[in-house]
């Protein structure tokens, strides 16, 4: 079963509470972990792992808390699944440490676990956090909106038209 850590998916819940406040202020660690029925210790510890590289930024004294160091549509899933979770790596022979696996050097399937493990990878960067705040609903909605109105709209500039528009018949 491929699976993320419940540090991991705390966490991305945590960063759709920062991305939806509109606001951008400081949210205490305590506040989070009401909002979001999470034992405060580990809403304490995903906040300062997301700190260290760079998600958050942490704000001291006594209106202090975290920020979000860069809009949400700027941090993908990747970037804290690997913060929290490390490397994205179907199998061991992809982690970080060659050498883990016995039949590595002659293994058959690993190019294919590599093209696999590729393609989470970039799936998993290009999903932010900003899109993890909409609900999927709303996202489906979006695309489907926009498809109709470039239906209706006709050929965007700059794509061919089709043998059976007005603008390609010659």
């Amino acid at each position: 079963m491929l699976r993320i850590s419940r540090l991991t998916d705390y966490g991305i819940v945590l960063l759709t509470r920062f991305a939806s406040d509109r606001t951008s202020s400081v949210h205490a660690a305590k506040d989070l972990a009401a909002e979001a029925r999470i034992p405060a210790p580990t809403v304490s510890k995903i906040l300062k792992i997301l700190a260290h590289v760079g998600v958050l930024e942490s704000h001291r004294g006594a209106t202090g808390g975290f920020s979000l160091a860069r809009p949400a549509a700027e941090v993908s899933v990747a970037e804290v699944i690997e913060a929290l979770d490390g490397p994205i790596a179907m199998t061991e022979c992809l982690g970080e440490e060659a050498g883990t696996c016995d039949i590595e050097s002659g293994c058959p399937v690993r190019s294919n676990w590599d093209r696999i493990n590729r393609t989470v990878r970039d799936a998993l960067r290009g999903l932010t956090i900003a899109d993890m705040a909409r609900p999927a609903f709303l996202q489906h909605r979006a695309l489907a909106t926009a498809t109709v109105l470039g239906a209706a709209n006709g050929p965007q500039a700059g794509t061919p038209p089709t043998s059976g528009s007005a603008s390609g018949a010659r």
